[in-house]
């Protein structure tokens, strides 16, 4: 299915504001997309140069390496199980078939990691590259290759890339994908071999998007230039740790002992024997929200690091605050098999190929020499299994939303910089960046002491702000300025390469934990059942303390050592939960637990939209004693109901509207379920109203700084697919939406919308006079609510059509799948070639379909459960899972979307994992000889 990019709606794919379009983009291939847009494309790809880098997947192949033959056995939708006789020759098959499937999707995030874009597709990534160099991703990666991973992790690697080099060996450009041979046009660029770093490095790239709240410590730095303590509160509302009297934390069963210093079920029972997994004990960090005024330098900084942050390539696809991720497990007791059941939806931005790669490794015998038999969901480019089941345990993953990242404003002082009055040199490198096309470039790379980049190096405008930092009486003088540096923890070298593999050939609940240990960063909620009928939670990651009074909610000052951290979070203090009395868990990005514990694990957690109504769907289906499915655990990850609607609906019905066109559409809510399918007129308009609350009620309040670029949301009907009749209403719309900022519309936004509910007077549902001077001002919240009512129906007939039988949501809310490189821009034919859809989804933003979309830019999908899961712990052959596209990365291969059409319907396939199972289901066989 090629691209349509002008279907009735005339939308464009949903962008993410703030830039979030060029964020989205992993290459934007200006010069080499100018160079193949003039050569005859069609001539060239005959179809069989594009069937050369197809992999061959029957017959025998013989592998210099291998120590005995090797089955790779695949499904009818390309996903391979790997059957070998040790664990090397398990992983060098690994990374020989992904390499098959995947290698340029691999190579690209490799040059991404290492900060070398710029090697494959010229100057255009120069500065994507500096800021990578600076960051030093691959640097750190080799310290944990040569200083802190295991031996048999290390060796696990190594397998793995002699099987990808393998497959690489005397095959040319064109041999490997298309998008090589499209290269080759502008580029004598040749893939190198694979290393074990380049695998390590990945995981870095994984923990930088899910870092957690670097962007909001950002923005409540920027917002400090406009709004007052109290507006910054209104829009950064507390937790809820309690709604309607229940409890709205993952872990609701055990507290911290102050006296072990550990955290212990309700019954007393200690976490563990006290290892120190991430780091020392410290005493709590405190959870006050106070800043000191040492951060006001931070201003014009922090304007320049939007730039900066926003062309930066995301690697596994986050993209935006209200994204999410979805898992819970059900015990036996409430399962129709009388065995748990665990379920997992990630939710990332939507990427072709998918982030994903689904696969099985299977030992023929389990023994000490060849120790796994795990099957589910990894990353191409690196062995082993990261989310799935093994043949006793199951396990998922949720970002945890940790804060591990921290903000500094450095004084600059000569070569140097202060730290408590004294000046200390800067420890520096120099990185030499390769230029496809062009010269190479060499930067200087600067870090304090302990470690932290200074990110300001790589912009120039962050430079001469930074010189011209207006600071208060609190700070040094100016002298020679100010810069930003970063501390994360993902900068130092860690295990969680030992994590992945320790997880896949767990047993039992002791070894989880153990793996967990493991587990630094990125910190996230794991989730585990196993097949005893237990179930259980853990926050694993290597979690910092700060000072008492600073909480890590916005940037501090670097020249005071008080605002360094002080340690880490030990393991045995981290909150788990083992077979809780509830008889089921549940992480949707809510607060880990309640705010008794000792520790700040953040300031911004997700408000809990999704896992309450998790728990809502749960609690109905058992009680009473019912009984749930794996196919009810397929119809949650589906359920697609509007918390905000529900909310929000009884209101916008008692509002008076004369318009009899506006009121055809408040109609529309009058018997609505509040359900958002695809073929909803109602979810359509509802939608339409909910952006334009925030629009009018926070739009032109927020900073300056915080605005996307202006433009206009109602197009001139004489390019509408529908022409309507009072083109002067549309006309008046489309003038409202300029230079004004826009919230993104996800569960925070419903929380700030929540509690202003009941504060109808209140400032935020002021708004000026309209800019033709047609309405008044909005003087409170149904004056505001009655506007953003008319602003959407005439919205939607601009982009709908005058006659609202022919709304439906699905054609606002629709996804389009872009490859990442070539695909984002350039010649139509190339688009065409690798691109695919539109799909009109339902679900929507912070519903557990988290079809999600962004109010700063419009209704396209911008990111999605990236994959979903059903394991069925009583017998894994009835376990289910889908991916967003498929298997192969080879955009004529049939397993390019394969899988598409079916998430979108909300299907799940069938997941072999025993052998008699997956020889059943095999289509293709390929014996790999040594």
């Amino acid at each position: 299915m090629p691209p349509n990019t002008t279907a009735s709606t005339g939308d464009k794919p949903g962008k993410s504001g703030r830039k979030k379009g060029r964020k989205a983009r992993l290459i934007v291939l200006v010069l080499v997309l100018a160079v193949i847009g003039g050569i005859a494309f069609g001539a060239y790809w005959s179809i069989s140069t594009v069937r050369a880098s197809f992999p061959q997947t029957k017959g025998s192949i013989t592998l210099e390496g291998l120590s005995g033959p090797v089955d790779v056995k695949r499904d009818g939708y390309g996903i391979p199980q790997i059957y070998a006789s040790s664990d090397e020759d398990l992983f060098m098959a690994q990374g020989y078939v992904q390499a098959q499937d995947r290698f340029y999707e691999m190579d690209v995030r490799r040059h991404m990691t290492s900060g070398r874009l710029s090697e494959m597709f010229g100057k255009s990534q120069v500065d994507n590259d500096e800021f990578l160099r600076t960051l030093g991703w691959d640097r750190i990666a080799k310290k944990e290759y040569d200083t802190t991973l295991s031996d048999s992790t290390k060796k696990y690697l190594q397998a793995y890339a002699k099987g990808v080099n393998a497959y690489l060996k005397g095959k040319d450009g064109a041999d490997i994908s298309l998008e090589y041979a499209a290269l080759g046009f502008t580029n004598d660029y040749k893939p190198a071999e694979w290393t074990p770093v380049d695998s390590i490095s990945w995981l870095k790239a994984m923990a930088w998007d899910l870092r957690g709240n670097m962007q909001d410590e950002i923005d409540r730095a920027l917002m400090t230039s406009r709004l007052g303590p109290q507006q910054i509160a209104d829009l950064y509302p507390e937790y809820p740790y309690k709604v309607d009297g229940e409890s709205n934390t993952i872990v609701q069963q055990g507290e911290y002992n102050e006296l072990t210093e550990a955290f212990e079920d309700s019954d007393g029972t200690s976490t563990g024997s006290g290892s120190t997994g991430a780091g020392s004990s410290t005493s709590g960090s405190g959870t006050s929200s106070g800043t000191s005024g040492d951060t006001a330098g931070l201003q014009g900084q922090l304007e320049g690091l939007y730039n900066v942050l926003d062309d930066l390539p995301t690697a596994v696809g986050v993209n935006g605050n209200g994204i999410g991720s979805n898992s819970w497990v059900v015990s036996g007791d409430h399962t129709i098999t009388g065995e748990p059941l665990l379920a997992n939806d990630p939710h990332l931005s939507a990427s072709l190929p998918s982030v994903w790669y689904q696969m099985g490794l299977h030992c023929r015998t389990v023994s000490s020499t060849c120790q796994y038999d795990v099957s589910g969901y990894t990353f191409a480019g690196m062995p082993g299994v990261i989310i799935g089941h093994n043949q006793d345990i199951a396990w998922g993953m949720t970002n945890s939303g940790v804060d591990v990242t921290d903000l500094y404003l450095e004084k600059l002082s000569g070569d140097g910089y202060l730290y408590d009055g004294k000046t200390k040199p800067f420890e520096t490198r120099t990185e030499t960046i390769k230029v496809a096309g062009g010269s190479a470039k060499k930067i200087v790379v600067r870090k304090t002491e302990d470690g932290m980049p200074l990110l300001s190096d790589r912009s120039k405008e962050l430079v001469k702000v930074g010189q011209k930092a207006t600071v208060d009486n609190a700070a040094p003088d100016r002298g020679d300025g100010y810069g930003v540096a970063l501390k994360w923890t993902a900068l130092e070298p860690g295990t969680t390469m030992d994590a992945v593999f320790a997880l896949d050939r767990a047993k039992d609940w002791d070894d989880f934990r153990d793996a967990a240990k493991l587990f630094d960063v990125p910190s996230q909620n794991l989730i585990y059942a196993d097949t005893d009928d237990n179930i259980g939670y853990q926050l694993p990651g290597k979690i910092p303390t700060r000072a008492k009074g600073d909480d890590g909610s916005v940037p501090v000052a670097g020249w005071n050592s008080k605002n360094a951290w002080t340690g880490y979070i030990d393991f045995k203090a981290l909150p788990y939960e083992l077979n809780p009395k509830r008889g089921f868990i549940v992480t949707a990005n809510q607060a880990v637990v309640d705010d008794t514990y000792p520790y700040t694990l953040t300031t911004d957690w997700g408000y809990g939209t999704r896992s309450q109504r998790i728990t809502d769907l749960i609690e109905q289906k058992i009680k009473g004693g019912g009984k749930i499915s794996t196919d009810d655990m397929r119809q949650m990850q589906m359920d697609n109901s509007s918390e905000i609607a529900k909310l929000l609906v009884p209101t916008l019905l008692k509002i008076n509207i004369d318009d009899p066109d506006v009121r055809q559409a408040q109609e529309l809510l009058q018997n609505w379920e509040r359900t958002q399918d695809a073929d909803s007129a109602a979810a359509a308009y509802f939608n339409a109203v909910w952006r334009n609350i925030l629009k009018l009620a926070f739009g032109n309040k927020l900073p300056k700084e915080l605005r996307v670029e202006g433009q206009c949301l109602w197009v001139d009907p004489a390019n509408a697919t529908n022409a309507v009749d009072d083109t002067a209403k549309v006309r008046e719309c489309g003038q409202r939406d300029a230079d004004q900022a826009q919230p993104d519309g996800g569960d925070r936004w419903f929380q700030v919308v929540r509690n202003l509910m009941d504060k109808p007077d209140s400032d935020w549902w002021t708004t000026p006079k309209s800019a033709t001077g047609r309405e008044g001002a909005d003087r409170n919240r149904d004056d505001l609510f009655k506007r953003a009512m008319i602003d959407a129906r005439w919205e939607l007939t601009a982009k709908l059509g005058k006659d609202i039988d022919t709304w439906s949501w699905g054609r606002l809310h629709r996804l389009f799948l872009k490859n990442q490189t070539l695909g984002t821009s350039g010649p139509g034919f190339l688009q065409y070639i690798l691109n695919r859809g539109p799909w009109k989804l339902g679900g929507g933003e912070a519903a557990v379909d988290a079809t999600g979309w962004n109010a700063a830019g419009g209704y396209g999908v911008v990111w999605v459960p990236s994959m979903r899961m059903v394991v069925n712990l009583e017998d894994f052959d009835k376990s289910k899972w889908i991916n967003l596209t498929g298997a192969s990365g080879h955009a004529f291969s049939a397993h390019y979307t394969d899988q598409t059409s079916k998430w979108a319907k909300g299907e799940l396939l069938d997941w072999s994992f025993s052998q008699k199972a997956v020889t059943k289901n095999t289509s293709d066989t390929l014996v790999l000889k040594p």
